[in-house]
Order: structure tokens, then C-alpha cells, then sequence
């Protein structure tokens, strides 16, 4: 995979327009916009009020104050509405095929989520052709953008074959350029026996480290691994992170979802982009992140508590001990159907011990710091010319006002997409 910093991939198939054409468009006449440069505004997020932004072809060319904003082909009026960077979702599931509905009602009856639910989705991926892929996932990527999600992840694991798993991130490296091969979601059906004490998880992982990593690798970015009870063990995550990395791929992992385990002091250890859940954590994990704050985000998702009524992981006590966290959506068919990074920053508030600018801090920077991209997550020149106008004064209404749909524009890469 190229990197997508340096040569953004093409969004033909994507659902997005291309690139700018090189004319520069004023956005003017914002309210309050959220830079992420602390030292081009105030506060933590660089917010400067009564602002505008110069875009020229898919980057940004000047932010600042709207009475020294300099002369543009074009001009859009705001009307004093909040700007901000568009969000950087690094964590979805959405090439699958299926529906787990009624697995989600079970659930709300009193049954708990268990790994095990994945599997139903792998029959119905596997049995699904590549068109009817591709129009789920370029569904969800539209229904995301509209949301003001203009950078998003996505990550195989519902094929668990050589096949299926190539066919997944090949579809998927057609609509982004953040595709993650995760080959390693659980064990697959062919390798599961009666139950978990027969199933063969370390043949299982031999396929993983070998025929479907090579036939993977060409198509990812990534390679993630579930290291939970009832998928891999530390051991076994370790085994595909190192193969995947030796490939080329770098490491992101599944770490401390469902109960404590050695998820995140694997991902530390690896240098891992990100340790993705980190819900039940003891405090050496937590002095782990903290630690290696600059290597290793800790990104929550807070639409996987919410929809299986788990405990929320405690933001406030990561943030306190000075680690690097990011907001996702875990968009996927069984824990977490949501698209919506306003939803999660909503709930990260009220629910995680965030402030709303940490939560919108967590949703663009930290996401792209979870994807080690330095052209996304900001509004700061140089920077891609990805925007999103709320119809509302402040950043601050995105948790102040949850389920209300905010977003009223979108321009990603400098050209209008939304609203």
C-alpha cells in the first residue's frame, strides 16, 4: 500500500468526488473554528472566533481571522456557524455481508455479547458477491461522510479464508486508503471443532501468519488481531502482528475488550498504532499508554458499550495519566452499528469523563494520530481540506446536543461532498 500521506489514494468507486482542481474557495464568516493548532488560536484545539479558511485545490492554504482573509476565486458564507477538522474514524468493520438484528434484540432481552456472534456474519460475508460488498460498504462510507466522517478506517475479518480475506481488503482498498487486515478476528468456522477447549486455534493461526497473510498483504496498510478470550491469547497475537509487520503491515490490536489481558502491553510493546477498546485496564496499562503516549494511542468506542450495555472505559482516567486517546465508532453488523462520530463524542462526554473538547480533540486528531496521518485531524495550512460546518455556534454543541444532526456541510479533499 502507498502512503497515504504522501499520495492519497484515487476515491474512484468510493462514493467521494475527486480532488480539488486547484481553485481556491473562502470558507468565511465562521463563528468559531476548530484548527487543532494550539498556537494558531486559544485553548487546546487553536479555536479562533469570527474565522475563515482558505482552501486551494484538496488543501488548506491560510486559516485565521475573517478580517485578513485573503482574496478567492470562490466564496462560501458560513453564517456563523462552528467549523472544525472532519473526523477521523480508525476503527470500523464494513466489509460484511448479513444482519445481526436479531442478535442485537437477544441481547437487549439479557443475553451478554460473546465473540462467538462474529461467526454469524462470516457465513453471510462468504456467501455474499463482491458487488453486494462494495454497495454495504460505500453505503456506510456515505452514511459516515454525511455525519462528517471524512477519514475512515476499515478492516476485513468477516472471511477467514486466503480467499475471503483478500477479496475483503481488495474491495475495501477501492473505497479508502485505510484498509487493515484482520484475518485474526476469531478462529475461523473450519478450524473451531465442537468448542473452544477443541477448537485449533494454533493452526488457525499458521494459516493466518502464512498463505492468508500472503495473500493479504498487497491489499493492507494494517494488520490488527482480537487478543481476547475466545479469539487469540498474547502468544498467538503476537505471532500474526510480528508476521504482518515482517510483511510490511503495521501493527494496531484488539486489547482489553471483554476482561483484562495482555492486549495492551502487546500493543506498547510492538509500538503499535493503537491499542483499540482498552475498557478494563489495571493501572500498569494505563502507565504503559501513558508512556508511550507518542507511539501507542489508547482509541475508545464508546458505540460498543452502549450497544451491548458493557461498562465504558474510563477516558478520564487515560487522559489524566497523559496518554494519547482517540475516539472510532467500531462501526460494525454486531457490537456497534452505528456510523456516527457526533453520537460517540456525545456519549464519551457524558459517559467516559470527557470534556467536549477533548471528545472533539479525540474524534479528528486523535484519530488520525491513531492512523499516523499528520494531513488529517487538523485545519492548519498544508493540511488536507477536509471541513465540516455545524449548524450551531460552537464545537461545543456536538455533546450539548446529542442526536441532533449537526452537520450541516462537508468538503473533503476541497471539494463540497454534503449538505
Amino acid at each position: 500500500m502507498t502512503d497515504p500521506e504522501a499520495e492519497p489514494a484515487p476515491d474512484s468507486d468510493s462514493g467521494y468526488p475527486a480532488g480539488g482542481s486547484g481553485a481556491a474557495t473562502l470558507v468565511h464568516n465562521i463563528g468559531s473554528l476548530v484548527t487543532n493548532d494550539p498556537t494558531a488560536g486559544e485553548g487546546p484545539l487553536g479555536v479562533i472566533e469570527d474565522a475563515a479558511v482558505l482552501l486551494v485545490g484538496d488543501r488548506v492554504a491560510w486559516t485565521g481571522p475573517a478580517a485578513a482573509a485573503p482574496h478567492a476565486d470562490t466564496a462560501y458564507d458560513a453564517g456563523g456557524r462552528a467549523a472544525l477538522p472532519g473526523f477521523v474514524d480508525s476503527h470500523s468493520h464494513l466489509v460484511f455481508g448479513g444482519d445481526r438484528t436479531a442478535e442485537f434484540a437477544a441481547r437487549m432481552s439479557g443475553r451478554p455479547y460473546s465473540a462467538g456472534g462474529i461467526r454469524t456474519t462470516v457465513q453471510a460475508t462468504r456467501e455474499a458477491s463482491d458487488e453486494q460488498l462494495s454497495a454495504t460498504l460505500a453505503r456506510y462510507l456515505a452514511e459516515a461522510l454525511r455525519q462528517g466522517t471524512t477519514t475512515m478506517e476499515t478492516k476485513s475479518g468477516y472471511g477467514l479464508t486466503p480467499e475471503h480475506e483478500a477479496r475483503a481488503l481488495r474491495i475495501a482498498a477501492r473505497h479508502t486508503d485505510e484498509v487493515t487486515f484482520l484475518g485474526a478476528h476469531v478462529v475461523a468456522p473450519e478450524y473451531a471443532g465442537s468448542g473452544a477447549d477443541d477448537a485449533d486455534t494454533d493452526g488457525y493461526v499458521a494459516l493466518v501468519t502464512g498463505a492468508m497473510l500472503d495473500s493479504c498483504a498487497p491489499h493492507a496498510r494494517w494488520v490488527d488481531v482480537f487478543c481476547e478470550r475466545g479469539a487469540f491469547d498474547g502468544e498467538q497475537a503476537r505471532a500474526v502482528l510480528t508476521a504482518g509487520r515482517d510483511r510490511g503491515l503495521l501493527p494496531r490490536v484488539h486489547a482489553n475488550q471483554l476482561g483484562h489481558g495482555p492486549g495492551v502491553q502487546l500493543a506498547v510493546e510492538l509500538e503499535a498504532a493503537s491499542a483499540d477498546h482498552c475498557t478494563h485496564l489495571d493501572d500498569a496499562d494505563v502507565d504503559a499508554l501513558a508512556q508511550a503516549r507518542d507511539t501507542t494511542v489508547a482509541t475508545l468506542l464508546p458505540g460498543c458499550e452502549f450497544s451491548t450495555r458493557a461498562v465504558y472505559p474510563d477516558a478520564r482516567r487515560l487522559l489524566d495519566a497523559g496518554a494519547t486517546v482517540a475516539l472510532s465508532t467500531d462501526c460494525n453488523p454486531g457490537s456497534s452499528f452505528t456510523s456516527s462520530m457526533p453520537f460517540c463524542i456525545a456519549v464519551a462526554v457524558r459517559e467516559m469523563g470527557m470534556t467536549p473538547d477533548e471528545a472533539v480533540w479525540a474524534a479528528t486528531a486523535g484519530g488520525a494520530r491513531a492512523l499516523r496521518r499528520t494531513d488529517v485531524g487538523r485545519l492548519t495550512p498544508g493540511s488536507r481540506a477536509d471541513l465540516v460546518l455545524l449548524d450551531a455556534p460552537s464545537h461545543v454543541h456536538l455533546a450539548y446536543r446529542p442526536g441532533v444532526p449537526l452537520v450541516t456541510q462537508v468538503w473533503r479533499r476541497g471539494v463540497r461532498v454534503a449538505g
